[in-house]
């Protein structure tokens, strides 16, 4: 059985270094394959094939407004994390090298366009782009890294309407205009609440993976 470790709002820091334990005791056979969900204090990061153009303003100006800027392993480009957006982090185990990284970010693609689903919004995969998509609109981005067989970094679903953090930046190389979230796609409808989003994304992953989750509420 996996296990799904849900936290509130996280500082990335912390975040990523209980990443990188969780990866080393799955790489060891010490757990099983688990999924931690999070939401971040507001923090831009750069894939390791990023182009720091896409970075809009200064470093000092970041830092002048709290936000924090971090050169990470995983894959992708620039992104922008905050609350109101919903982040995953899968340590998985592969068993099929590289075709089993192109099929575990297939599959978690699947699982957020199953999640949206359950809000009724129709959501998809644009070819040779990462992420998932509600027509031209990029509502998820998807980065990872794979060390010692096992995935890190993961997923960002945007829920909440403000996404004035993404101004910074050319978002995965986009344009801002380009970005959109739950809130906005519902319309007149209430927003669901960050509860709901979680147990749609986790509803997402047991069906897609064919998963089941033992849920807990703290670090393993």
């Amino acid at each position: 059985m996996a296990v799904l470790i849900e936290l509130d709002r996280v500082d990335y820091s912390e975040a990523l270094n209980m990443q990188r334990e969780l990866l080393e005791r799955r790489s060891a056979g010490m757990i099983d394959d688990t999924l931690t969900l999070l939401e971040h204090f507001p923090v831009i990061t750069i894939g390791r094939r990023a182009d720091k153009k896409n970075l809009l303003i200064t470093e000092d100006e970041l830092a002048r407004r709290g936000i924090k800027l971090y050169c990470v392993e995983r894959g992708g480009d620039i992104t922008y994390h905050g609350p109101g957006q919903l982040v995953g982090y899968p340590i998985f185990q592969l068993h099929e090298g590289l075709i089993g990284v192109r099929a575990f970010v297939e599959k978690m693609q699947q699982a957020l366009i199953v999640a949206l689903a359950e809000f009724g919004i129709k959501a998809g995969v644009r070819e040779k782009l990462i992420g998932v998509w509600v027509k031209d609109k990029k509502i998820a981005s998807i980065g990872i890294a794979v060390k010692k067989g096992v995935t890190m970094h993961g997923f960002a679903l945007n829920v909440g309407r403000d996404l004035s953090g993404f101004q910074l930046i050319n978002p995965c190389g986009l344009n801002f205009a380009q970005m959109t979230a739950l809130a906005l796609l519902l319309k007149g409808s209430p927003t669901p609440a960050m509860p709901e989003v979680r147990r749609a994304v986790v509803n997402g992953f047991e069906k897609v993976f064919g998963i089941r989750f033992n849920k807990i509420s703290r670090a393993v």
